[in-house]
Parts: structure tokens; C-alpha cells; sequence
């Protein structure tokens, strides 16, 4: 069983863009409290996802870390199911409207891509201070 607290990260997650994965522990736990087992699978990331991320970087070269997660949100947007994303920030005592907890949701994810990304290779994720060459 994982650790519970705002340390606990999915698997191949490093932190370095989201320090804390509990928004998206919580929706996990949201849709199996409830037996939705399809949202919990729609929210793991899958093969496909990580197709799409090696097709994003092989197509565009470089992209800005925000430009990145902007486009991989729009993607993970539609995979949230939205009364569950405002049920599990509810649960973490955040208030927030149907638009803005999926749009939070689906950045976490959209995060962990990234961060999984960088762990397998795909990516390099590169500091601002590294100089470009």
C-alpha cells in the first residue's frame, strides 16, 4: 500500500514539476468509493499516452514546460470525469466548480506524464538555468 500524505506519487513520478499528487490520489479514491473503476482506468496513464508524448516531442523538437502541459491537459481534459474531480478536491477541502477541478485534475496528469516522461527518457526536462545549445 502506498503512503498516505502529500509525499505519495504515482508511479514514476518524480516531483520535480508537482510536489504534491493527493488531488489525484483523491480521485482515484472518489471513483472507487463509488465502483467507477472505468474512471480510475482513464485516469492511469497508458501506453498510449506515452506514444503521444514521444509524438509530441519528436514532431514539435522543443516545447516550453508550460506549452507542454497546456496541450497534455487539453488531452487529459476529456478523461476526468468532473463530479469526481469536484468530489476529490472537496475532499482535500477545496472548493472549486466543475471547469476548474477537471482542468486540475487533468494537469496533474497531464504533470505525471511529463514527470514519467523524463524518468523513461523521452523527454529532458531542461532547467533554466542549463544553457541551450
Amino acid at each position: 500500500m502506498a503512503p498516505r500524505g502529500p509525499g505519495r506519487k504515482p508511479p514514476f513520478a518524480t516531483g520535480s514539476i508537482i510536489e504534491s499528487y493527493e488531488a489525484l490520489f483523491a480521485y482515484w479514491e472518489e471513483a472507487k468509493s463509488i465502483g467507477d473503476e472505468d474512471a480510475v482506468e482513464a485516469s492511469t496513464l497508458s501506453r498510449e499516452d506515452f506514444d503521444s508524448l514521444q509524438r509530441f516531442v519528436e514532431e514539435a523538437g522543443r516545447y516550453s514546460l508550460e506549452e507542454l502541459l497546456r496541450l497534455l491537459t487539453e488531452r487529459f481534459t476529456e478523461r476526468v470525469k468532473p463530479e469526481l474531480a469536484v468530489r476529490a478536491l472537496k475532499r482535500l477541502g477545496v472548493e472549486a466548480g466543475r471547469d476548474e477541478a477537471t482542468h486540475f485534475i487533468a494537469r496533474q496528469l497531464a504533470a505525471w506524464l511529463v514527470e514519467a516522461g523524463e524518468y523513461w527518457g523521452i523527454l529532458r526536462l531542461r532547467k533554466s538555468w542549463e544553457r541551450r545549445g
